[in-house]
C-alpha cells in the first residue's frame, strides 16, 4: 500500500487542504513545488506560501524554482524519482517537468471540464450566472487544461454566493477528489477520458480594468458580476467621479420611470439605487478608497452622494 513516490505542486490556500489530506492519508509526498518567497505590504515582509507554510509543518523537501526548465531545478527533481506528481494551484508546466513520473502528472481544475478552462473558473462560472459548477481531475498534456479527465465532482452554485463561499466548498472538494484519484491511480484501475468537443466557455485571468461594472447591461447581470468578483479582486465604479469597490448589490424593488442607464437615485442615508438597462441596482455594500469596507447605511454616516 502507498507505494507511490508524489511530488506536490502548488501555491496558494487553494492547495493546502489537498496537501493535507494526503499527508493524513499518508501518502508518500516525497516533496513539493511552490513559488519564490515574496517580499509584501509596506514592510516589504517576506511571506511564505501557503503549501510551503504546509510543507514545512510536515518537514517535507521544498523546492521554489525561479525557472522551471532550468537544468539545477530539472535534475533536482528527476533525484526524487517521483512516480506521480499533482498539481494544484500552481502555473504552467512544461513538458520536461509534466511527463518526469511514470505515471504522469494530474491536475485539480475548479470547474467541470471542458467548460471554464483558464485561470479564473470560479469567478467565471458566477458571473455568467451557472447554477452549478464543480471540481475535475485530469492528466496534464500540452494545451493548457485539455487532458484527458479522470474524475469530477459536482456544486451547486447557490443564488447568494460569492467566490468566497464557493471557492471554500470547491477548495474542501477538490481534496476529497484528489485523495480518490490517488487510491485509483495506485490500484491501477482509473478511467482516463478525453474532454469532449463543442461549445466551450472559458475562464481567462482576470485584470482591474475588467472589473469596472458595466451599468448597460441587466441589473441580474450586475448582480452576477459582483458576486463573482467579492472578495477578491473586487467590482468597482465610480459615482460621482470618486472610485468604490462594490461588493454587494441586490436588484432594487423600484418602479423604472425612464431614466437613463447609469442614474444614480438616493436619500443620502438608506439607499443607493443607479439604473442598470432593465431596472435598478441597489448598492449594498462598498469601500471608498482608502477606507473600509462597509454597507450603504454606515457610508451614509459620514458622506453624501
Amino acid at each position: 500500500m502507498n507505494n507511490l513516490r508524489i511530488i506536490f505542486m502548488g501555491t496558494p490556500e487553494f492547495a493546502v487542504p489537498t496537501l493535507e489530506v494526503l499527508i493524513e492519508n499518508k501518502f508518500n509526498v516525497v516533496a513539493v513545488v511552490t513559488a519564490p518567497d515574496k517580499p509584501q505590504g509596506r514592510g516589504q515582509k517576506i511571506v511564505y506560501s501557503p503549501v510551503k507554510e504546509c510543507a514545512l509543518k510536515y518537514n517535507i523537501p521544498i523546492l521554489q524554482p525561479t525557472n522551471l526548465k532550468s537544468p539545477e531545478f530539472l535534475d533536482i527533481l528527476k533525484s526524487y524519482e517521483a512516480t506521480l506528481q499533482i498539481v494544484v494551484a500552481f502555473r504552467m508546466l512544461p513538458e520536461v517537468v509534466w511527463a518526469m513520473p511514470s505515471l504522469g502528472t494530474f491536475n485539480l481544475h475548479a470547474s467541470l471540464l471542458p467548460q471554464y478552462r483558464g485561470a479564473a473558473p470560479i469567478n467565471w462560472a458566477i458571473i455568467n450566472g451557472e447554477k452549478e459548477t464543480g471540481v475535475t481531475t485530469f492528466f496534464l498534456k500540452h494545451e493548457i487544461d485539455t487532458g484527458s479527465i479522470i474524475y469530477q465532482e459536482r456544486e451547486t452554485i447557490h443564488d447568494d454566493d460569492t467566490v468566497g463561499t464557493l471557492y471554500e466548498r470547491l477548495m474542501n472538494k477538490g481534496s476529497q477528489l484528489v485523495l480518490k484519484t490517488v487510491r485509483s491511480i495506485e490500484a491501477g484501475n482509473y478511467p482516463s477520458i478525453p474532454q469532449a468537443d463543442g461549445e466551450i466557455k472559458h475562464a481567462p485571468k482576470i485584470f482591474k480594468e475588467t472589473c469596472q461594472i458595466n451599468w448597460n447591461i441587466s441589473a441580474e447581470a450586475i448582480r452576477n458580476f459582483v458576486r463573482g468578483l467579492n472578495p477578491h479582486p473586487a467590482a468597482w465604479a465610480t459615482i460621482n467621479e470618486k472610485t468604490f469597490k462594490v461588493f454587494r448589490v441586490s436588484v432594487a424593488n423600484k418602479n423604472d420611470n425612464g431614466s437613463a442607464v447609469g442614474t444614480i437615485d438616493t436619500d443620502n442615508k438608506q439607499y443607493l439605487y443607479i439604473k442598470a438597462s432593465d431596472g435598478w441596482v441597489s448598492i449594498d455594500e462598498l469601500q471608498p478608497e482608502g477606507k473600509k469596507k462597509m454597507t450603504i447605511q454606515d457610508f451614509f454616516r459620514g458622506n453624501k452622494v
